[in-house]
């Protein structure tokens, strides 16, 4: 390390030029007050020494410890009083510098008393005097520099809690990016996974209806409406991923119980045996409890669809007081081979009930097929 950075840690060139000058401006008013008989019984060099020794003190020490140098240059003036000169600057520093109270409190009384050395005596008019100007040279200083210390804390503070509310801020937006990044795919999942898996089932009835050409005719027609559909909902959900903050990814309004009577259709065409009751009307219903009751119905279309195909679906929607209760249950299928699957869509639909104050049941029947019932708050 430098000696520069060792005696003035942290400070630029135009810091230090600015203790030279106070440094120096201490050394003109001891030389000042010496050059006017202010001296003391001290010869001419050890005036000398001292105001050198004030200097160097000032110099280096008037950042890092104040209260050092005050108190050398306080003891100093009782030899010379033109030391006084220099206790302004460094009186200044102890309460800018010097955060501990004891070393403030000692600074001002010392720094009176040598200022007003009431040991020499003499009229009461001349004692008030001096202690009038020990006020002026010892504590207005101090307290202009506790005053500046404690404006540059108060900024501080500010500042750092500007920073901490910002940085706050930020992980806040990034949270909502990321949930509703979340949302989108677990929409993702929901609508293109229903498509895909409606596509399979119409791709298996192709095969079994092979022996039908009109038959294979309108099942490869659903199959490419299925996939034409799915593209769309991708492509729109892709959209909203690639949106900047100023830009409007084009989504189409979000299904909710008005179109359960579609999906239903949708998985019969596709092959399912799918039994709708108990539709009631969804259009006093909050809009996040019908769309979450079409993707509970949806998601338990395409399970059924996936792992039990071939079996009878009943979709049952009932309006109890201050609910809506949802339940698909499958009976057992036929699967020849496990299902791909991530296994996620079930828990993404617990979450979206929970989100809204509801209780999702899934479970396994006694008879091997499965029951999905949500219970929402309506």
């Amino acid at each position: 390390m430098r000696l520069r950075d060792r005696i003035w840690p942290g400070l630029r060139t135009r810091g230090i030029w600015l203790e030279f000058a106070l440094a120096l401006l201490s050394t003109v008013a001891i030389g000042a007050g010496g050059a006017t008989g202010d001296r003391g019984p001290v010869s001419v060099a050890v005036f000398t020494v001292l105001t050198v020794a004030v200097f160097v003190l000032t110099l280096t020490l008037r950042r890092r410890a104040p209260f050092v140098p005050f108190l050398l240059s306080a003891l100093l003036s009782v030899l010379s009083p033109a030391i006084n000169g220099a206790l302004t600057v460094l009186g200044y520093a102890v309460g800018r510098y010097d955060g501990r109270w004891a070393a403030r409190i000692t600074a001002a009384l010392t720094g009176m008393l040598v200022v007003a050395r009431p040991w020499d005596g003499g009229p009461a008019g001349e004692q008030f005097s001096r202690w009038l100007g020990g006020a002026v040279l010892v504590l207005l200083p101090g307290a202009v520099g506790i005053y500046v210390r404690t404006r540059a804390q108060l900024l501080a503070a500010l500042r750092e809690r500007a920073e901490r509310a910002e940085a706050e801020q930020e992980l806040l937006a990034r949270d909502a990016v990321l949930t509703e990044r979340t949302r989108i795919a677990r929409e993702m999942h929901d609508a293109v996974g229903h498509r895909v898996s409606l596509m399979v089932l119409q791709a298996g009835a192709i095969e079994m209806a092979a022996a039908d050409p009109q038959r294979v005719e309108q099942l490869a027609g659903q199959v490419q409406t299925a996939g034409r559909q799915a593209l769309d909902e991708l492509r729109q959900m892709v959209g909203v991923l690639r949106a900047g903050e100023t830009e409007d990814a084009p989504l189409a309004p979000q299904p909710g119980l008005d179109a359960l009577a579609r999906l239903v259709d949708e998985s019969r065409q596709a092959g399912m045996a799918v039994e709708l009751s108990g539709l009631p009307d969804g259009a006093h219903l909050d809009p996040a409890v019908s769309r979450a009751a079409y993707r509970i119905v949806q998601e338990a279309l395409t399970n059924a669809g996936k792992h039990a195909p071939g079996a009878a679906v009943s979709v049952a929607v009932e309006r109890p007081a201050g609910q809506l209760v949802v339940r698909v249950v499958n009976g057992p299928g036929h699967a020849m081979e496990p299902a791909p699957g991530g296994g996620y869509g079930l828990v993404g639909l617990g979450e979206r009930v929970r989100t809204l104050g509801g209780r999702l049941t899934v479970g396994a029947r006694l008879d091997g097929g499965f029951e999905v019932e949500a219970e929402l708050p309506a």
